[in-house]
């Protein structure tokens, strides 16, 4: 079973002024296929192009916004949300997903992986803070999924988050309908990532719902981020596995890293707490197998990170033969 295996640009473009150096050095480390995470900054794109139309390296997917808005040179994938209350807002992150759309199609790839917006907290709005407030008092040591006025507390401010998302909702739902049908026609999917913050939308619990209000549903897809579903899973706010297999029939790719120490995401792989073993059982030939790690972890740890997931996909294919 033939997987694409990549590489996030993350992990290496800040320190890049060459786009095809870039991509160069993720050859150089034995993969076949890169991410064009959402730190591209403008100067990087003719080396990126320039590499993709020599054929040595592939894009399985990019990373919205990419390229960065003119003048922003640090990633910044919410730098405009579809869900803000304002217009404009709103209207700039269409022209720069379209932008997205244009640019994925040049280096041929199919999926965009895709931040849909927050909550805003007006008036200091926080439904987490009697939350944040148990956690604080019990320290780090207790179990949060046992604690019964943790979990109760939880509940009651994933209530109050629903009630307060229903516009910012309406205006997801408004910004996507207006840049799917360009997915459609160039045969991209936006794919709609699981997100780590407690005001991010949708909440997990919703994504499956969230996916089916959407129109031109061939360009939809879901994208699964093991470090946001690990640290959500044990502070109880979603089931890492749960997420996984409701979402499982639209899953396009993974973002793979590991949870270290207090929630570190984006570490090595097999460092960690999450049980990829158990997460490579939703792999499939036509997912993209992203590995987006931390700009500060040395070569050794990326290659490391790289042989655990060819293991784990050795092992599928061991499986499918018996």
């Amino acid at each position: 079973m033939p997987f694409e295996v990549s590489l996030s640009s993350c992990w290496l473009s800040g320190r890049h002024e060459d786009g095809y150096e870039m991509l160069r050095e993720i050859a150089d480390l034995g993969f076949e296929y890169a991410e064009l995470s959402h730190g591209i900054r403008v100067t990087l794109m003719p080396g990126i192009l320039k590499a993709v139309e020599e054929g040595w390296i592939k894009i399985s997917s990019t990373h919205n916004f990419c390229p960065l808005p003119v003048g922003v040179n640090h990633p910044a994938p919410n730098y405009y949300q579809p869900s803000s209350p304002h217009s404009q807002e709103r209207e700039m992150w269409v022209r720069q997903t379209l932008s997205t759309l244009d640019f994925t199609t040049k280096v041929k790839s199919k999926r965009i992986v895709m931040h849909s917006g927050s909550v805003v907290g007006r008036f200091l709005f926080d439904p987490f803070r009697k939350v944040n407030k148990i956690k604080a008092v019990r320290g780090d040591d207790f179990d949060m999924v046992e604690d019964v006025q943790y979990l109760d507390a939880l509940e009651k401010a994933k209530g109050k988050l629903l009630k307060k998302a229903s516009i910012a909702m309406d205006n997801i739902l408004n910004s996507y309908s207006r840049v799917l049908p360009r997915a459609k026609e160039l045969g991209i999917k936006l794919c709609a990532e699981n997100r780590e913050g407690t005001m991010e939308l949708p909440i997990d619990d919703e994504m499956s719902a969230f996916l089916d209000t959407l129109p031109e549903q061939e360009a939809v897809g879901y994208w699964h981020d093991t470090g946001h579903a690990q640290i959500k899973h044990e502070a109880g706010l979603a089931d890492h596995y749960e997420l996984l297999s409701l979402n499982s029939d639209r899953l396009t790719g993974f973002h793979l890293h590991d949870v270290t120490g207090e929630d570190r995401d984006h570490s090595e792989i097999g460092t960690g707490r999450i049980n990829f073993d158990r997460v490579s059982q939703f792999f499939q030939p036509h997912h993209a197998l992203v590995l987006e790690l931390h700009p500060a972890l040395k070569v050794e740890q990326v290659r490391a990170s790289h042989e655990i997931i060819l293991s784990l996909l050795r092992n599928r294919e061991r499986e499918a033969k018996s």
